[in-house]
């Protein structure tokens, strides 16, 4: 017949008590890590809501279209950026820049600052750039002046054009905006669509596993 927990050895209470504060610890923890997990992943997924379906489309016309759209530059970049290449994007989003200097005493070192991340053999994110391209940006920055970049800046842009460019197109930092999750379409569109999401979820598993 059971006597109560009066009959239990002090020591089988303690144990008891220690044992259930240490749950209780876990268990608070556990949750605290789910909350801050799903608030890190809200806090990473791109808001899309302002951008019309009809503008994302222009974004696969043309190179120019994506990257002088605030939106598609930004998603353009996080896409170089998972393939470790964002420095051409970089490169041109700077000599955008650099256009727009209006001081002719700010021209020199915002050239300098360029030429040492970007052109120079020992910068730190060096561009693609043929020697002929890099030996005359090299001697235009001497005397600069604000289409001393044009030619670089021209290469990088056909370099991203013929390559980083088409893969972002069939990549879901696209893919994903141009056919949103619960989309009206017809069978066929749908299985297409269907299939592509199934992909893009496959791609993002396998970056964050």
């Amino acid at each position: 017949m059971c006597k109560g927990l009066a009959a239990l050895p002090a020591t089988c209470l303690k144990s008891a008590k220690d044992m259930k504060h240490r749950l209780g610890f876990l268990l608070q923890k556990s949750d605290s890590c789910d909350y801050s997990s799903s608030q890190s992943k809200k806090e990473k997924i791109p808001s899309s809501q302002r951008v019309s379906q009809e503008e994302v489309r222009k974004w696969a016309d043309s190179l120019e279209n994506l990257i002088h759209h605030d939106r598609g530059l930004a998603a353009f970049r996080a896409f170089l950026k998972s393939e470790y290449s964002e420095e051409n994007i970089e490169f041109w989003v700077s000599c955008e820049d650099y256009k727009k200097t209006k001081s002719p005493a700010k021209l020199s070192p915002k050239a300098r600052k360029i030429y040492d991340e970007f052109i120079s053999v020992q910068a730190t994110k060096e561009v693609n750039l043929d020697s002929c391209t890099r030996e005359k940006t090299s001697h235009n920055v001497l005397e600069p002046t604000l289409s001393c970049f044009d030619e670089a800046q021209r290469k990088i842009f056909t370099l991203m054009e013929k390559d980083s460019y088409r893969r972002f197109l069939k990549s879901p930092y696209y893919l994903d905006l141009v056919s949103p999750p619960g989309a009206s379409c017809g069978p066929e569109d749908c299985k297409r669509s269907h299939t592509r999401t199934l992909d893009c979820n496959s791609n993002v598993i396998s970056q964050c596993a």
